[in-house]
């Protein structure tokens, strides 16, 4: 049983704005003498509240002895606010609704005055109270008691207290919880209790509305004089909005002045908040309207919700993003779905079999919190699966009630009710840019316009419009502007352009802008900025996919097999390994007709060998290897056939084959760049030519300073390592490091994993058998993670014979089992001395049990296994 004490300063709003240094050394003094005063007689202090503070005392008559003592020594206008009763504690905070009572009553008061609730008044003895009668405060379901306390050297008299049976406003209780906005809430109240003017935008369907009558009843108690809210959704004519908020308010149209000059006068001195919802269209008006009110009126706060901002002078705008969706099932896009669903389905509960389907739906919908109640309301007859199912069809889908604003029936509406206020320009570009899957710079939104006379700054303008009205994000914190739509509206706009008739020449155009990137991104890769061309990958994969797959469906194959072969190449190095797939199904078309580019789809196609798929890659290999160079087919990109197609042989063991192109390729003698130098060596190496590979290195390590390609150095570094580890250690350790350090830099991921395995075997040996395991770690996670399986088994049987080395054997010889192929063997020697020597220490029967308990295993379980044994080992 406690009684708290609430208190707030009366009009400090304004005293900010008027003098805002003064309030600052005024509220440290408030501060200091409440926390003293409530400290002494025996309070705690637990919450400050803007301006106030919340107090608990275990004494009703020493919380009103600090109240009188406090209120004569303030120098402030205080109200005072104090009720007793039951409440919980948890983690230093107090939950209860005597807590809510004690800070209505408070919020009846004024300046200067103490109120107690009849739960805390019933409790006192030998106190002057004066019994204000049951008053009905707001969010307290019956009326409560209230009583002013009355003491010397205080202030008696006071105006009627602002607990009215009506609040003043309009504003209605909300009829549905906020879900997963507590930030934003906090955000956008603290911006209003500082400025005057805060606009909420961001697109239609994401909340805004919801968010700021949120805000606005939470602020409800810091204006004396309501909250009022004007929905302007309904007004059609933007002339009509002065009368339509002077509607609201009852104000009359003064003679020798405007509606709105009649508005903004009605309101000087009113303490009031203004709520204006959806001034979108209405935006000229609206924004005219607010700056009068502004201009008149010091004590009037406006909280505005658009697509676009007002452009009024001292405007804060406050982005309204999705919820949450990258928290999973753990999300708050998710927690609204299953809210929602059980307002439809009281049974609905996500179970195990139904999160994958719901957070899919979130995810689909962006986090869009409309698009997802109307995906909810769907429960009622559906699964998640099945709503799920029908997400490419959302706007046929998710139709919501009809008793709803005719803008929020359904998402189509909420969607085209932003689209039909563009003009002409906007439309059609928003309608372009939706064939973009992944996002989109001003270079490749310029590609899509076409040459219809627009130039780039014309298409500038029309992007930024766009990003003001919420149809486009900007992202710029990559340090270059980069346009995406929530899919929502890129679906509607879709829909758009294909009724416009202009989808087909736009998707023509989008095809071929990625296919024309070739030269450019792969200049970019033949550098010192080669990383940037990676990113560049991964960034566009999805638009490279979708324009692959728009020529491919069209039969447009030079477009589709630039594309293929150039994603395909710089793929390889990042093992990013779906542009290979798109060469495969490319390949019959292509040798039908003799294109010219056949035999480098042959050997981007044979990269599938990565994945495990070991006979379909040489398959690939040898048919490029057959017909690249013969004259009529392009050379590989780069003429790097050894080393493209090299892996492919030597993870079958064919190291003849590999040595056999390799010559070709000298024997032509083209190409004999630091790539095929290293080939060379490597080919060399594996095929047992010790003597003639270390010859042909040692021109490598001046082939890797003379290229600026990090590509190349790191793989002729690799090569020099590989061929000199066994006769000149630290000269290949040293070679080995650089280079690592160079594929790190540079984002190729697979010449750092190969060089890890390598840098491995000499760390464990003779530098540091810590930093072995880090090593073997980087590779096996870099492999697994990227489904690079063939090439996983390398790292695991390395790890294996290290693990020999320092007497796991039962784990060594477990791995061997998944991970001894012809090529671990081929590459690694190491792995044959372990093997014998782990039948030699377990005995026959015991290796052979553990190592088909390893062939057994899955590439998960493999790698699973191989991570927990090192961790163990460490």
């Amino acid at each position: 049983m406690v009684t708290f004490l609430f208190t707030d300063v009366e009009g400090s709003t304004r005293r900010w704005e008027a003098d805002a240094d003064e309030m600052r050394a005024a509220l440290a003094a408030h501060d200091a003498l409440l926390r003293s005063v409530i400290e002494t007689h025996g309070g705690s202090m637990f919450k400050h509240t803007g301006d106030g503070v919340c107090a608990a005392f275990a004494s009703p008559r020493s919380a009103v002895d600090a109240a009188v003592v406090a209120q004569r020594e303030l120098q402030l206008p205080v109200r005072m606010g104090l009720a007793t009763g039951e409440a919980e504690v948890r983690e230093g905070d107090y939950f209860g609704t005597v807590l809510n009572r004690a800070a209505r009553v408070m919020a009846a008061g004024h300046g200067g005055q103490i109120l107690l609730a009849d739960s805390t008044a019933r409790l006192l003895s030998g106190f002057d109270l004066i019994d204000l009668g049951p008053r009905r405060l707001r969010d307290v379901p019956i009326p409560v008691g209230v009583f002013q306390v009355r003491a010397p050297c205080l202030k008696t008299n006071f105006p009627a207290l602002r607990a009215l049976d009506a609040s003043p406003g309009n504003l209605r209780p909300a009829i549905t919880s906020l879900v997963g906005r507590e930030a934003e809430v906090a955000e956008v109240g603290a911006a209003v209790r500082a400025h005057r003017l805060v606009t909420l935008t961001g697109a239609g369907g994401v909340g805004k509305t919801r968010l700021a009558t949120e805000v606005a009843s939470q602020l409800s108690d810091e204006f004396p004089d309501g909250v009022w809210l004007f929905e302007l959704a309904a007004v059609t004519d933007p002339a009509a909005v002065p009368d339509a908020v002077a509607a609201v308010l009852g104000v009359t149209q003064q003679p020798g002045k405007s509606v709105s000059e009649s508005v903004a006068a009605a309101l000087d001195g009113r303490v009031r908040l203004l709520v204006f919802d959806n001034c979108e269209h209405v935006l000229d008006t609206a924004a005219d309207l607010i700056l009068a009110i502004l201009a008149s009126s010091a004590t009037v706060t406006i909280l505005a919700t658009t697509r676009e901002r007002l452009e009024v002078g001292d405007e804060q705008l406050r982005q309204v993003p999705s919820l949450d969706v990258a928290a999973g099932i753990d999300s708050a896009a998710v927690a609204l779905f299953a809210e929602r669903a059980r307002n439809v389905a009281p049974d609905f509960s996500i179970g195990k079999a139904d999160e994958a389907s719901v957070v899919e739906i979130c995810r689909r919908l962006d986090g869009m919190p409309l698009a997802i109640e109307l995906a909810a309301s769907r429960m009622a007859a559906m699964t998640p699966i099945e709503v799920r199912d029908r997400l490419d069809h959302r706007f046929r889908l998710l139709v919501g009630s009809r008793r709803g604003l005719e803008r929020h029936q359904t998402l189509r509406q909420a969607v085209a009710w932003s689209y039909d206020l563009l003009d002409d320009a906007e439309k059609s570009l928003l309608q372009r840019c939706s064939v973009f899957s992944g996002g989109f710079y001003l270079q490749s939104a310029c590609a899509v316009v076409g040459s219809d006379g627009i130039d780039e700054f014309t298409i500038l303008h029309l992007l930024d419009a766009l990003v003001r009205k919420s149809l486009l994000i900007a992202d710029r914190s990559a340090g270059r502007t980069r346009y995406s739509m929530l899919e929502t509206i890129r679906q509607f706009a879709e829909e758009q352009l294909v009724a416009s008739g202009d989808a087909e020449a736009t998707r023509n155009a989008h095809a071929r802008y990625f296919a024309d990137r070739e030269a450019d991104v792969l200049a970019l890769w033949d550098g010192p900025h080669q990383r940037e061309a990676f990113v560049w990958l991964s960034t566009e994969l999805a638009d490279l996919r979708t324009a692959f797959r728009w020529a491919a469906a069209h039969d447009d194959l030079d477009t589709a097999a630039a594309i293929a072969v150039y994603a395909g190449f710089l793929g390889g190095w990042v093992e990013q390994h779906e542009p290979s797939t798109w060469a495969e199904e490319l390949i019959d078309g292509a040798r039908a007709i003799g294109h010219p580019r056949l035999g480098q789809l042959y050997v981007i196609a044979a990269e599938c060998y990565r994945t495990g798929r070991l006979t379909d890659g040489v398959e690939y290999a040898d048919a490029g290897a057959a017909i690249l160079g013969t004259g009529h087919f392009d050379r590989m990109l780069y003429d790097i056939e050894p080393t493209a197609l090299g892996g492919t042989y030597i993870t079958m063991g064919f190291s003849d084959r590999w040595l056999a192109l390799c010559r070709k390729q000298l024997a032509l003698g083209e190409g004999m760049n630091a790539f095929n130098r290293g080939s060379m060596v490597m080919a060399l190496t594996t095929a047992g030519e010790f003597d003639e590979a270390k010859s042909a290195s040692e021109d490598l390590l001046n082939a890797a300073d003379a290229t600026d390609n990090p590509g190349a150095q790191a793989f002729a570094l690799l090569s020099y390592g590989y061929v000199w580890r066994d006769a000149n250690p630290p000269a290949a350790y040293e070679a080995l490091r650089r280079g690592l350090t160079i594929a790190q830099h540079s984002g190729n991921r697979m010449a750092e994993s190969y060089i890890a395995v390598n840098l491995s075997g000499f760390a464990a040996t003779i530098y540091d058998p810590m930093a072995a395991l880090d090593f073997l770690t980087l590779a096996i996670k870099n492999f697994f993670d990227t489904g690079s399986y063939s090439h996983m088994v390398s790292p695991l049987a390395v790890l294996a014979a290290h693990f020999d080395r320092i007497g796991r054997y039962e784990a060594a010889a477990t791995i061997l089992g998944f991970a001894v192929t012809a090529f671990a063997l081929a590459t690694f020697p190491e792995i044959d001395v372990a093997i014998a020597h782990l039948r030699e220490v377990l005995g026959d029967n015991v290796y052979q049990s553990l190592s088909e308990a390893g062939a057994k295993m899955t590439n998960p379980g493999a790698a699973r296994y191989a991570l927990e044994q090192i961790e163990q080992a460490r």
